[in-house]
């Protein structure tokens, strides 16, 4: 049920949730299941729910800045970036980030899965994956004519049929859509063998996170909360600001939880609710950390400075930030294209009501472009979209720079695996490099203004397995202020050289068949930037976060830097889980959307004890 605050303050609950987003609340409905257990939520946002601007696919890009759907963190100023700060959005309210997100659905290759088995966390491998992502997934498959039409895959077995979120095709697709896939394939990326079963090496038609039935977003709120909102048993309590986890030693000396401090409502008035078995932090890649160093948990050089009690020393909280980066350029189409339909349509006042016409209409009807989506991507190893040779040198770039730093002493355990790994997912000699560098074409043109009766296209790009680790760190005692988030962008020169090839690789695709015979000019980053110098400058002043943050509360032995061990709990505590992305100890090639869902899902049967690796 949807609480208020006499049903939380100083109450008792088997299970303290901090965070209602995308993992907490798929945590809460399956511990919820049980009838003898109690759940209490306290998410820091609105309940935002039956809310239009949420619900309409295409508004998602309306979301980010707005304090009522997102948290709104700025970077400390990037060296590498002549001292640019750049925005964070993470999402807030019941969904977390699932109810502002772009909707996209993509799984990742499975051997970068297995990886995190490797790292020394039994049990989290592909098989188990797709074992729980398949508890979240209920596909549904597009209408028939779009079906023969665009002759888009099933996924038979490696998509699931009767889990608790609806995904499949958006409900308007573009003939645009089609051209960008055929685009990408004659750039020599191939079709992607199995994108949603362990192998998405190439350009695949691609599933969003929308109910087909009506047309709307689907998410952790609609899936998770919605149909389990009467359980007695299960208490969800917006505006209520998870501040502090209240602790003391046990017995054998391990750190027990025993109550959750929180802050509620607009006047911002300090209760707790009392925690009975664990206390699970839900809270995302950001403010996890944040919540453990509140706590007293955390390096004591950090606490020290924030002022906050030791009580459990673990470096590793708040290290090992990891982040997908991306950008994207945009052209003007030919005159002969204009009838195309897209998401441009939406950036000019005259299409865009239009376009709500056509959706306002019953939810079997709607149609038009805020029933669109992201439908192409592509993942490729760099040796596809660099080149062989130019792949060689980036990777022996990478590999001197990771050799510098063992040999200056400046790697643990953890690190020097996790770049052991990285290095041959891009080594272009390897058996089965990674598909590290991913382009997306898409029917919009982002905040560029649009003229009306006119098509235009962009190409989106994004680099999946930097080098560069950032920190997150309270700065102060305040629960209220924001961490201080520093990605450490492009610290490792090899960074900067696998985003450059890719958005090189993005940028030609307007010199390949049929998209070339449809542009009539580029419009982003235009003709003025030409030359590697001048496009590496231009991708250091627009590049963008993918709101994919992971790593900060890893997954790893204690000795490797590890903040949790393979069962989520926080090392030297008795009862406290981490369980959203934060725990991911590697990042991977895909969107982070699908992989917070299994993480969360295999979470709840790891706490209810019914796991098995």
């Amino acid at each position: 049920m949807s609480a208020k605050l006499e049903d939380v303050a100083d109450k008792s609950f088997d299970y303290v949730i901090i965070g209602g987003g995308t993992a907490g609340l798929v945590v809460a409905a399956r511990l919820s299941e049980d009838p003898s257990v109690t759940v209490c939520v306290l998410e820091a946002g609105g309940a935002n729910l039956d809310d239009p601007e949420i619900l309409t696919p295409s508004l998602s890009r309306g979301h980010f800045g707005r304090e009522q759907y997102s948290w709104n963190f700025t970077t400390t100023k990037q060296k590498m970036c002549s001292d640019k700060a750049f925005p964070w959005a993470r999402g807030r309210g019941l969904g977390g980030s699932s109810a502002m997100n772009f909707l996209v659905w993509t799984k990742p290759p499975a051997d970068e899965i297995d990886d995190w088995e490797r790292l020394g966390n039994p049990g989290w491998n592909w098989k188990n994956y797709q074992k729980y992502v398949h508890k979240a997934e209920r596909f549904a498959e597009p209408a028939a004519e779009l079906k023969a039409k665009y002759k888009m895959p099933l996924y038979e077995g490696d998509v699931g049929r009767e889990g608790a979120l609806a995904v499949s095709y958006p409900r308007t697709i573009s003939d645009l859509d089609r051209c960008l896939i055929e685009t990408i394939n004659n750039a020599g990326i191939p079709t992607a063998p199995r994108p949603y079963g362990g192998d998405p090496n190439g350009v695949y038609w691609t599933i969003n996170t929308m109910d087909q039935a009506t047309a709307t977003r689907s998410y952790a709120s609609t899936a998770y909360y919605l149909p389990h909102r009467t359980r007695p048993n299960l208490t969800v309590l917006p505006h209520a600001l998870g501040t502090r986890l209240l602790s003391a030693p046990d017995a054998a000396g391990l750190l027990r939880a025993h109550a959750v401090e929180f802050l509620f409502g607009a006047s911002a008035t300090r209760h707790t609710v009392r925690v009975r078995r664990e206390a699970l932090l839900a809270a995302g890649a950001l403010q996890s950390p944040q919540l453990l160093e509140l706590s007293g948990i955390g390096a004591p050089a950090v606490l020290a400075r924030a002022r906050v009690p030791l009580r459990l020393a673990l470096p590793g909280v708040g290290a090992n930030l990891q982040e997908h980066v991306y950008g994207a350029f945009s052209w003007e189409l030919k005159p002969a294209h204009a009838a195309l339909p897209g998401l441009y349509a939406l950036a000019h006042p005259a299409s865009r009501a239009h376009h709500a016409a056509l959706y306002a209409a019953p939810p079997a009807a709607r149609g038009g472009a805020y029933t669109m989506g992201l439908t192409n991507f592509a993942f490729a190893p760099l040796a596809r979209v660099a080149g062989r040779a130019r792949a060689r040198e980036i990777h022996a770039c990478a590999q001197a720079h990771v050799g510098a730093l063992a040999a200056a002493g400046q790697l643990d355990d953890g690190l020097r695996a996790q770049y052991a790994i990285q290095l041959k997912r891009l080594d272009p000699d390897a058996r089965a490099p990674g598909p590290v560098c991913e382009v997306v074409g898409v029917s919009g043109v982002g905040a560029l203004r649009v003229a009306p009766g006119t098509a235009y296209v962009s190409v989106s790009w994004a680099a999946n397995s930097l080098l560069s680790r950032g920190t997150v760190h309270i700065t102060s005692d305040d629960p209220r202020q924001p961490p201080e988030l520093d990605p450490h962008y492009f610290e490792h020169d090899a960074d900067l050289d696998v985003v450059l090839e890719t958005a090189k690789f993005a940028r030609s695709l307007a010199q390949h068949a049929p998209l070339r015979d449809m542009v009539a000019r580029e419009l982003l980053p235009g003709p003025d930037v030409a030359g590697d110098a001048a496009l590496a400058e231009f991708i250091k002043r627009s590049y963008s976060t993918t709101w994919h943050t992971c790593g900060t509360c890893a997954m790893l032995p204690l000795s490797a830097g590890g903040v949790v061990d393979a069962a989520l709990r926080v090392h030297g505590a008795a009862n406290v889980r981490v369980v959203d992305l934060s725990v991911a100890p590697l990042h991977f090639s895909a969107h982070a959307q699908a992989t917070v869902y299994a993480i969360a899902e295999q979470a709840a049967d790891i706490i209810k004890g019914v796991f098995v690796p």
